[in-house]
């Protein structure tokens, strides 16, 4: 809080102490994998997020539903945990949408990041996908980069 907004809380008559207490979250993007196999489901998923309320008036502000990928993708002012807890109390399963790109992995072929269910150009997101930057792997490939000034200069 800088020194600006601790003096125009006193000279403010429309401000009171609640309202600096109340934040609004920030918006931000919730991925979530639901199963669902029919319009009925699609619907009545959309709907109960819809439902949601925030802390600001605001709330939910877009809910997209990708039927063939399982995925569901809420935008707006809300927390990913509430989200989460709405579209179970539908019936559905759901989780936190457990892929990244592909070409975001070092490994994308190491056995807990492929999987075969998977949407196309994607793997899990495991930890063990990963490099870790000092490899050895990584050093060779340094040594002899156009980004390395002290590179060999045989090639």
């Amino acid at each position: 809080m800088g020194a600006l907004d601790y003096l125009s809380n006193f000279c403010s008559a429309t401000s009171t102490r609640s309202t600096s207490r109340s934040r609004r979250k920030p918006m931000q993007t919730v991925e979530i994998k639901v199963k669902m196999d029919c319009d009925g489901c699609e619907r009545r998923v959309k709907n109960s997020v819809k439902s949601m309320k925030g802390l600001s008036t605001s709330g939910v502000k877009s809910v997209e539903i990708n039927r063939k990928q399982s995925r569901v993708t809420v935008n707006g002012n809300v927390d990913p945990n509430k989200v989460l807890k709405k579209i179970m109390s539908t019936g559905k399963r759901a989780e936190f949408w457990p892929y990244i790109p592909y070409n975001l992995v070092s490994y994308p072929y190491v056995t807990q990041a492929y999987d075969k269910r998977a949407p196309a150009g994607n793997v899990k997101n495991v930890v063990q996908a990963f490099s870790v930057p000092n490899t050895t792997d990584e050093q060779m490939t340094h040594l002899f980069s156009d980004d390395n000034p002290n590179a060999c200069s045989i090639m």
